[in-house]
């Protein structure tokens, strides 16, 4: 019995000492996102969360006396050595296992670089947030976020039961409440400026009438009248 609890536990824990690091690795960096308030705390566990991920799949890729994944020079379809002999030889079972993978390789190469980016961008976000707010805390945060949204979404206050800014009058109360005054106004403002237009009449001097003479014609007699 005691023999088959040491070959468990020399399984799991010397043979596979590397994943169950990585494990406990990840568990760490995830406790650190979801429970930590700071947000640097929260990007330091984003980074451990992150490196546990690529240190896993990079122990997937190793092989025990595996060499690099290129061709020797004699199974090389394109090298001219393999040519030389007569054509590139045929790789075997044994030859193509002695090969690592290169895949998981590439893929962590490429979230090592993504992983770096989205670090430079959080880290920046940081920096302008705490310039804006002075905390990077989250619930301080939230509290001062809570606060300038009650400031914005207040209503205009009421004192001794008037509101403070005065309701703008409809044109039709402005039609009605200038109507007789401003009849009145406008009616002085057309006297004075008609009063302004019209000259006085100027005084002409008499003009004496001349008794017009009368001339009377005398007819003439013509002759052949009868006397």
């Amino acid at each position: 019995m005691f023999e088959d609890v040491s070959i468990i536990l020399n399984d799991l824990f010397l043979e596979r000492l590397n994943y169950f690091i990585y494990v406990v690795l990840l568990l760490i960096g995830l406790h650190a996102m979801i429970s930590k308030n700071n947000f640097i705390k929260k990007l330091i566990g984003m980074c451990i969360f992150q490196t546990a991920i690529i240190l896993f799949y990079v122990s997937i890729g190793v092989k025990d006396g595996a060499t690099i994944p290129i061709y020797l020079p004699e199974h090389d379809p394109h090298g001219e050595q393999a040519y030389a002999a007569g054509g590139p030889e045929a790789l075997t079972v044994e030859q193509v296992a002695s090969y690592a993978n290169p895949l998981p390789h590439v893929l962590m190469l490429t979230a090592i670089v993504v992983g770096v980016a989205t670090l430079g961008l959080a880290l920046a976000l940081c920096q302008k947030i705490y310039e804006g707010y002075g905390t990077v805390e989250e619930d301080e945060l939230m509290v001062k976020l809570e606060k300038e949204d009650a400031v914005h979404r207040k209503p205009p206050t009421r004192t001794a039961g008037k509101s403070t800014s005065k309701p703008k009058a409809s044109s039709r109360a402005k039609r009605a409440a200038s109507g007789p005054a401003g009849k009145t106004t406008a009616s002085k403002s057309t006297k004075s400026s008609g009063a302004r237009k019209t000259k006085a009449p100027s005084k002409k001097a008499p003009v004496k009438k001349t008794p017009v003479k009368k001339t009377v014609r005398k007819s003439t007699p013509k002759k052949g009248d009868s006397k």
